[in-house]
């Protein structure tokens, strides 16, 4: 944990929506000399650049400098930057360290750490936790969700909580430092980003990284054995905490979905290791109403209710959204970017479950033969808007118009919270 003062800190990555922004200004703040490179244009990063404008920051955007290393003393990186990336290589080779956001946190961070990790569930998961939490103690939400907490350390004490929402990008880039949070949490598991890390195996490796290094004195809380959760218990020394729905009293939510109460009961096992009791558990998430893009109630009319559930960019979790509304009343939007899934349990479902199912996206064709295979109806919409019009003639009172897609959004969007927004408003605009 050195001295930032004075040193050259390239930060790689500003990113679209400012994923750069918070530890750039804390840089700056620490005293360091700032470079904040992006490898996209700089008109498509103006709005991110605008709110770094009061700082001494140097840009350069379209690419990397040849020279960047030379002038650098510490890379600051962005999770998204795959570890086979050839600069991290040359950083290695040049002894220059690398680091991320995260990281510069957790190592000054004199706050009891809870980590929550997850294919799905770990963004509600996390926020559950934390108002949990924060029935007894002074709590901070952050990591991929809730904003970067760097600016908030200088308020954070001994006596403090902070619960971390943990991708499998920021595990695998934490793993040199050996570090696992005192309470490791571990939501639904399956199969994403084997094109980042290299295949599922890597992929769950990393996510093993939050219970790794953990000790005796602490806490791995994980849903009933399966044969992925015994190798996450095999990895661990950590005391072992159980969560699931058969023998625990159900919490009072106003999420829908079975999944939701599942997310609710492991912050329950979460928030019990730090004494946290029942009641004040369910004090502190009786208004909770969900995250945005995460079963999300964006619109109710004529007795339709629409539903934004854009982060389910998986066929389970596009599955478990279906399931949480009575079925024959689901007309469901599906499809996306091809992220070469098993959408064939999927289609199942949406037949079992679906009054009516819109396929969007270049997967669109393929969803819409799968159905058609299982003896369902389909209609193909091709985007996002043809298929709102859709629901929005099929609809009738006590309907539900769900967009849970089991697909990423990014043939037709730059991510899922963009395909939430656009699905938002053309719900609203009737």
């Amino acid at each position: 944990m050195e001295d930032l003062n004075a040193k050259r800190v390239t930060v790689l990555g500003l990113g679209r929506f400012g994923g750069g922004i918070g530890v750039s200004r804390w840089l700056c703040q620490q005293g360091a000399q700032v470079t904040v490179v992006d490898e996209a244009p700089e008109q498509d990063l103006a709005e991110s650049k605008a709110q770094l404008a009061d700082l001494p920051v140097t840009f350069h955007f379209g690419g990397m400098p040849d020279d960047l290393l030379d002038r650098t003393d510490l890379l600051v990186i962005s999770p998204a930057v795959p570890p086979r990336h050839p600069l991290l290589a040359q950083a290695q080779h040049r002894g220059v360290p690398v680091t991320l956001e995260i990281r510069l946190f957790i190592e000054r961070c004199p706050a009891t750490i809870l980590g929550v990790t997850g294919t799905k569930g770990k963004s509600t998961t996390a926020a559950l936790l934390a108002r949990m939490l924060q029935q007894k103690y002074r709590t901070f939400l952050g990591g991929n969700v809730g904003g970067s907490l760097l600016p908030k350390l200088s308020n954070m004490c001994s006596a403090d909580m902070v619960v971390l929402e943990l991708s499998s990008f920021m595990l695998e880039h934490l793993r040199p430092m050996r570090w696992s949070p005192h309470v490791a949490v571990i939501t639904m598991l399956s199969q994403d980003h084997a094109d980042w890390h290299g295949s599922i195996e890597a992929y769950l490796d990393a996510k093993r990284n939050l219970v790794r290094f953990q000790t005796r004195e602490d806490f791995a809380v994980l849903g009933p054995p399966t044969p992925v959760l015994q190798s996450f218990e095999a990895v661990t020394a950590a005391r072992i905490v159980r969560y699931g729905l058969d023998d625990s009293p159900q919490f009072l939510l106003r999420l829908p979905g079975r999944h939701n109460q599942l997310n609710a009961q492991a912050a329950f096992a979460a928030a019990q290791c730090m004494d946290v009791t029942r009641e004040q558990a369910q004090l502190g998430i009786a208004g909770f109403t969900g995250l945005p893009h995460r079963m999300q109630i964006v619109h109710e009319s004529d007795g339709v209710t629409w539903v934004n559930d854009s982060i389910a960019t998986i066929p389970e979790a596009a599955i478990a959204a279906n399931q949480a509304f009575p079925q024959g009343k689901v007309i469901q939007i599906v499809g996306g970017y091809d992220k070469k899934l098993d959408w064939t349990e999927m289609c199942r479902q949406l037949t079992r479950g679906c009054k009516a199912v819109l396929t969007i996206g270049a997967i669109g064709p393929r969803l819409a033969e799968l159905r058609r295979r299982h003896g369902a109806q389909v209609w193909e919409c091709g985007n996002l808007a043809n298929a709102v019009a859709t629901a929005r003639a099929l609809a009738r009172e006590g309907d539900v118009v769900l967009l849970s897609t089991g697909t990423a959004s990014y043939d037709q969007f730059k991510n899922f919270e963009q395909r939430g927004d656009a699905f938002t408003e053309l719900a609203r605009s009737q």
